[in-house]
């Protein structure tokens, strides 16, 4: 008897399945995001802002490293988020972003050492670095928003690395526009300030990572 109700369960339980979609592969999934972001980053920075000034930047060598690695830092977290969203992938795509991250804040140091290591800059002691801070900690909003979103739909088993790693992709995505907009040359309260926003972006991040990261 109890044989008969235990399958009668099992059969009432098969027939209200529905078919799971597949997602497609994190790669992909990955450079989907990047390239909305950089379709609608594109759009805005071409309306709002000229070309010149970054263009003048870009043609001095370290502040073209330095972009490079912004952007590459960018990506490569990206990746490895969405890579470890998925469960039984290697946790080694955690050390992917780490050579740009560490180009990054080695080229804005080396701009810090060009410009003087002084902490007083001729418009205040801050000048117009906590707009940069207020930048790179607002743009992050949505797009961790729309990040979080494309990534909890994997479900991920481990949420932590995923959303250190996510949150660190979306602040150096906003950190990358941020030199559309930054006349100046790097300083150090600028680096200490760049380097502040994306550290609270990732630490809100984890924070909350198990709410964003919930199945939806």
């Amino acid at each position: 008897m109890a044989a008969v109700q235990t399958e009668r369960v099992i059969v009432t339980l098969a027939s209200q399945l529905q078919p799971v979609r597949r997602l497609r592969s994190p790669l992909l999934r990955a450079l989907l995001w990047l390239a909305v972001v950089g379709g609608v980053g594109g759009v805005l920075i071409a309306r709002e802002v000229g070309l010149a000034i970054f263009l003048q930047r870009l043609a001095v060598p370290r502040v073209a490293v330095e972009d490079v690695a912004i952007a590459l830092t960018a990506i490569t977290a990206v990746i490895a988020a969405f890579e470890l969203s998925v469960p039984g992938h290697s946790p080694r795509w955690a050390l992917l972003p780490v050579l740009p991250l560490l180009s990054w804040v080695s080229a804005s140091g080396l701009g810090c050492l060009r410009n003087g290591l002084s902490l007083q800059r001729a418009d205040g002691f801050a000048g117009e670095s906590p707009h940069c801070f207020a930048f790179i900690a607002g743009a992050s909003v949505p797009l961790g928003l729309g990040l979080f979103w494309m990534l909890r739909r994997a479900r991920p088993i481990a949420p932590l690395p995923v959303a250190a790693l996510g949150t660190l992709g979306v602040a150096a995505s906003a950190a990358f526009m941020l030199q559309f907009f930054h006349p100046f040359d790097v300083t150090v309260i600028d680096l200490a300030l760049h380097l502040s926003a994306v550290g609270l972006v990732v630490l809100v991040g984890t924070v909350w990572r198990r709410p964003l990261l919930a199945a939806a």
